[in-house]
């Protein structure tokens, strides 16, 4: 199973420029440094927890149907905008969204098909099942965290200086500690 990111998150409208420059004390002219730390800071929290924060589009793709419901990782998932899958005669289908339902009670969310139906017959190819969704939110502790990240970063450029340099703030991980998905 591999999940591919189809639309990325705006992440200035996670933590605005300005924000950035305000908690680092930084001037207008480190905006592109502050910028490049924001990324920095999103992809490691993502990374770190395995969740998307930040609305995004994502899209898994299975080597066929599974038995059951079809996992959708990196949650929490606010919507399925389709399920696509290579029928037997080699043609791409979309399943109508009466099939299936989108289960997002719990840590872990899942296409489900709906009562009383199945998944399709389809060919053997790799990839021939796509299910796209959006997911994503950001939670205040993941925001914290990221400023964190990034004020650490701004303040130490460098991965050495004549004092001792953390690699990240201890609260960093006890804030994405809070949001990260340690297993089932």
């Amino acid at each position: 199973m591999g999940v591919k990111v189809i639309t990325p998150p705006n992440l200035a409208t996670l933590i605005a420029t300005a924000d950035l420059r305000a908690h680092c004390n930084a001037l207008a002219a480190d905006d592109a440094l502050l910028e490049g730390f924001r990324s920095a800071a999103h992809g490691h929290a993502e990374h770190y927890a395995g969740r998307s924060f930040g609305s995004q589009t994502l899209e898994v793709a299975l080597d066929e149907f599974p038995s059951g419901a079809i996992e959708l990782p990196r949650g929490p998932v606010t919507s399925i905008t389709s399920v696509k899958y290579i029928d037997e005669a080699g043609v791409e289908q979309t399943l109508s969204n009466t099939l299936y339902t989108l289960d997002d009670y719990g840590l872990q969310c899942w296409a489900v098909p709906a009562v009383d139906t199945e998944w399709p017959a389809i060919m053997e190819v790799a990839n021939a099942v796509k299910v796209r969704y959006v997911a994503g939110d950001l939670p205040g502790a993941v925001r914290s965290a990221m400023l964190l990240s990034v004020g650490h970063w701004y303040a130490n450029r460098e991965a050495t200086a004549p004092t001792a340099v953390q690699e990240l703030p201890l609260g960093v991980k006890s804030l994405l500690d809070t949001v990260k998905v340690w297993g089932f």
